[in-house]
């Protein structure tokens, strides 16, 4: 059966409000449509360690696929395979303990992963990802602790009004011609980290589920009318036989 552009169109724009209603309690979501954002700026408290509230207006930086820098303010983080990722199980991005210029992914140390030195794996206010090494003094045979920094997530900051291009319901591009400030959490130009804490969703659960009703709504109205084109044009070929 032949669909006609009227109905992709509803049907797209109707996937389009449904993302926006089942995004609506995802940290730090975007929304695809303004009518449904969220004025909402509130954190809620997390048992992991590995998650983070931003600050106002900063973003996590990703990457995709193919090396696109992407941007979120999801912050749950955890580690894959020896490296820090996002919710979407992109590299979070990052600046080495002994480089603060260059950007890069942030990675665990495999020969303390593979002998299970790691011990509260955890961010700190400023950004820093820190696990604490359990090492032997060989004099002694005592069991001490070493706290081990694997590197500092960098933020971005967009200026006033810049609206970027959603990706995904929690990851978005920049937009085009903008370059964003880049930093770290307590650098002095961004505000400290909140760990153990996450953003709430920048959707409203109300008034994106009530514009998915309209859509189906207006879905409903398409599809009246071309049954009704349909059935003219059938009683028309019956008039001319």
């Amino acid at each position: 059966m032949q669909v006609s552009a009227s109905t992709e169109r509803a049907l797209d724009y109707i996937g389009q409000r449904a993302r926006d209603v089942q995004s609506a309690f995802a940290p730090g979501a975007i929304p695809a449509f303004g009518d449904v954002a969220s004025d909402s700026n509130g954190v809620v408290a997390s048992f992991d360690p590995m998650h983070v509230a931003l600050p106002q207006g900063a973003y996590l930086i990703t990457r995709d696929a193919n090396g696109r820098p992407l941007y979120t303010q999801d912050g749950c983080l955890s580690v894959r395979d020896g490296t820090v990722v996002a919710a979407s199980g992109s590299p979070i991005l990052g600046f080495a303990p002994k480089d603060g210029s260059s950007l890069g992914s942030i990675s665990i140390d495999p020969v303390d992963r593979a002998l299970g030195r790691m011990q509260r794996l955890r961010l700190e206010t400023d950004g820093r990802v820190v696990y604490d090494r359990a090492v032997v003094d060989p004099r002694t045979g005592a069991r001490e602790l070493q706290s081990v920094t694997v590197g500092r997530v960098a933020l971005a900051r967009f200026p006033i009004a810049s609206k970027l291009n959603a990706v995904d319901a929690t990851q978005a591009s920049a937009p085009a011609g903008v370059v964003p400030h880049i930093g770290a959490p307590d650098d002095g130009n961004f505000e400290p980290v909140a760990p153990m804490r996450r953003n709430l969703s920048h959707i409203d659960f109300d008034r994106s589920l009530q514009k998915l009703k309209d859509a189906y709504t207006a879905f409903d109205a398409v599809a009246a009318a071309h049954k009704a084109q349909g059935n003219l044009s059938k009683t028309t070929m019956d008039l001319l036989k």
